[in-house]
């Protein structure tokens, strides 16, 4: 049982964010277009600084420490944390982490396999069992055209696997928290570009290429698939996964399917922050990005209808659409923080869009959050001197619910 200790009150988040020095730098204040901005390095730009149990690959996700700044600053113990884009679950796995009650959804039915299990994962010992349980050995190869990623005797075993899974752990039903564990860390482990993945060399493992694709990688770089052990590296990445130890207890987590702008699964005025950012412009294509994930867990992907916004006018409406039902879950006094990155070479502000949109609704725009980092890509933040290396930006509207 979660015990919740008497919390000294929350202070304000602007006071904080204007005297945030801990990387060394000021916070600065910027505004155009009557739009408050504050500009620091708000978290660290250093890779697997986080709980070692978010190493879940997934293109387009945050950072741990995104949420991590906002719950630890705008949250209690128990606090309802909620993320209606939730992909690979940062913001609820983050919010087990920190002790609050984790809510998540996704349309994509791949998000809530990936997060459930690290909500409440089993021991090591309970998966080493299972592992040994499994009848690892099919005869029949369900596509062949997969031996461009796969040795025949590795995707054997990943197709008896998948059959397993089908029989055992079927998407209408909970599973068994051992086999959902599992499950999460072979989708995991599908493609990738180093020894500890099930493929030959591929991209890297937060998308998946085509057939076509994988075989022009194989021909140019000389290749051929490797045996691997399946087995044994789910069982290495469940270590790793669990080197820093599994999420205290916190409150039961609600995890579903569904659509952002209708959640009949939430409470009205139940969630105490929202931390989340929605698909952007055009710019990833997940459904097919993760093909190879959805043909494992048994998913048809063309059911999926994943939000790709061609206009701004139609991306301004799912967000406002979007708000709209924000407005009913948020209690009056929290917040949500919606971040929108940068798109099309920093020369659209989704920000400036998402202002706009929520316009009238029953929330106070507070300000954005420019999270600026120095990397070796060259991107651009508004508002701040660019160096010879570039700038990486996250871009946060922080906004109260009235």
């Amino acid at each position: 049982m979660l015990v919740v200790l008497a919390q000294k009150p929350i202070a304000s988040l602007e006071n904080d964010i204007r005297a945030f020095d801990a990387f060394g730098a000021k916070t600065q204040r910027l505004e155009q277009d009557g739009i408050p901005y504050f500009v620091n390095e708000f978290w660290t730009a250093g890779q697997r600084q986080a709980h070692a149990i978010h190493e879940v690959s997934y293109r387009a996700c945050f950072k741990p420490q995104l949420p991590e700044f906002f719950i630890g600053r705008l949250t209690r113990p128990g606090d309802a944390v909620y993320d209606p884009f939730m992909g690979r679950g940062t913001t609820p796995v983050q919010a087990a982490l920190q002790g609050r009650r984790p809510i998540g959804a996704d349309i994509n039915p791949l998000s809530v396999l990936l997060t459930r299990p690290r909500l409440a994962p089993p021991s090591l010992a309970a998966i080493e069992r299972r592992l040994a349980e499994i009848p690892w050995r099919d005869d029949e190869l369900e596509r062949d055209d997969l031996l461009a990623f796969y040795h025949e005797d590795t995707l054997r075993q990943i197709c008896a696997l998948r059959r397993y899974f089908l029989d055992h752990a079927p998407l209408d039903r909970e599973p068994d928290p051992v086999d959902d564990w599992i499950r999460m860390v072979a989708i995991n482990r599908l493609s990738g570009h180093s020894p500890g993945f099930f493929s030959v060399y591929s991209l890297p493992p937060n998308q998946a290429v085509s057939v076509e694709a994988q075989a022009k990688i194989n021909a140019k770089r000389k290749q051929t698939p490797p045996l691997r052990d399946v087995a044994k590296l789910i069982l290495r990445k469940s270590r790793a996964l669990l080197s820093d130890g599994a999420p205290a207890p916190h409150p039961r987590a609600v995890l579903a399917t569904s659509e952002a702008w209708r959640t009949p699964f939430i409470a009205d005025g139940s969630v105490r922050l929202i931390v989340t950012s929605p698909p952007f412009l055009d710019v990833v294509q997940y459904a097919n990005d993760n093909w190879l994930r959805t043909w494992f867990a048994g998913i048809d992907a063309s059911a999926v209808k994943i939000s790709a916004h061609r206009s701004q006018e139609d991306w301004s409406a799912m967000v406002r659409a979007c708000f709209e039902e924000f407005a009913r879950i948020v209690e009056p006094g929290g917040h949500v923080a919606f971040e929108v990155g940068e798109v099309r070479g920093g020369k659209l502000l989704l920000e400036r869009l998402v202002w706009q949109a929520v316009h009238s609704l029953p929330f106070e725009r507070l300000f954005v959050l420019v999270n600026s980092q120095r990397f070796t890509k060259t991107s651009n933040c508004w508002g701040v001197g660019n160096n010879a290396k570039g700038t990486n930006t996250n871009r946060v509207v922080v906004l109260r619910r009235k």
